[in-house]
């Protein structure tokens, strides 16, 4: 694993975009695995402006979201192919059928995950997925549990989740209690992974999930196991770190 310090988010968010933009330059036609969240909206941001000045083309690449709000429509704006629509997509030049969410109207939730397994293997896998770090250690939508799950699941949100997501809907009411999400095998199965973090609220977190053991009670510990991981977080994310 290769660990990346930034003095700040802005920095954090630079480096980032680095690599995802050499993967871009060096594969055009490239899958990349994205995520959705706070953290990576800078990275987005530094990838708009680069496609802006003439740096990057994103014609040929196909995008893979981790995850989707259950029973959300891509129209609802707390939906995540909405986020993805304002923070990148309407920014660049990647084409609207190359883009994939998982679709959160599909209540039927084994078909679903099905067919989103096929989207990935039928994009040949992913080339570079860029995650975030939950606070209980979640990636995607993938929570503590008893066993790393494998591929595309319909997924309990966890009470912290519930909790952390409470803010962005209007009454607790409102707040999805299920997602589909990308699986750990799936994501493990990415050529490169990068996970960006950041804030000192993640600090814990980072030290338990990259030295600490490697367990489904912290999802993101499976990364110890994958052989091309870049860590990138600003100093306060990284300060409980050696």
């Amino acid at each position: 694993m290769q660990i990346i310090r930034a003095t700040d988010y802005y920095r954090m968010s630079r480096m980032a975009a680095n690599i995802i933009s050499a993967q871009v330059i060096i594969k055009p036609d490239c899958v990349l695995g994205l995520a959705t969240g706070s953290t990576p909206i800078g990275t987005y941001e530094q990838l708009i402006r680069w496609y802006d000045k003439g740096d990057l083309d994103f014609s040929g690449v196909t995008s893979i979201n981790l995850d989707e709000y259950k029973g959300l429509s891509p129209d609802n704006d707390q939906s995540y192919r909405y986020f993805m629509n304002e923070h990148l997509f309407k920014h660049i030049n990647i084409k609207p059928e190359n883009t994939y969410v998982p679709n959160g109207l599909e209540m039927d939730s084994e078909k679903a995950c099905a067919s989103y397994n096929e989207i990935i293997a039928r994009c040949g896998g992913i080339d570079l997925q860029l995650l975030g770090l939950g606070h209980n250690g979640h990636i995607g939508f993938n929570e503590p549990g008893e066993a790393f799950e494998k591929e595309t699941h319909c997924v309990d949100l966890a009470q912290s989740t519930i909790d952390a997501n409470a803010r962005f809907f209007a009454s607790m009411d409102l707040v999805p209690r299920q997602a589909y999400t990308m699986g750990i095998k799936t994501i493990m199965q990415a050529r490169k992974i990068v996970v960006v973090v950041s804030g000192e609220s993640k600090a814990q977190i980072v030290r338990e999930a990259f030295f600490g053991p490697c367990t489904p009670q912290v999802p993101a510990s499976v990364l110890q196991l994958h052989n091309n991981v870049t860590l990138v977080g600003d100093e306060a994310a990284l300060s409980l770190i050696p």
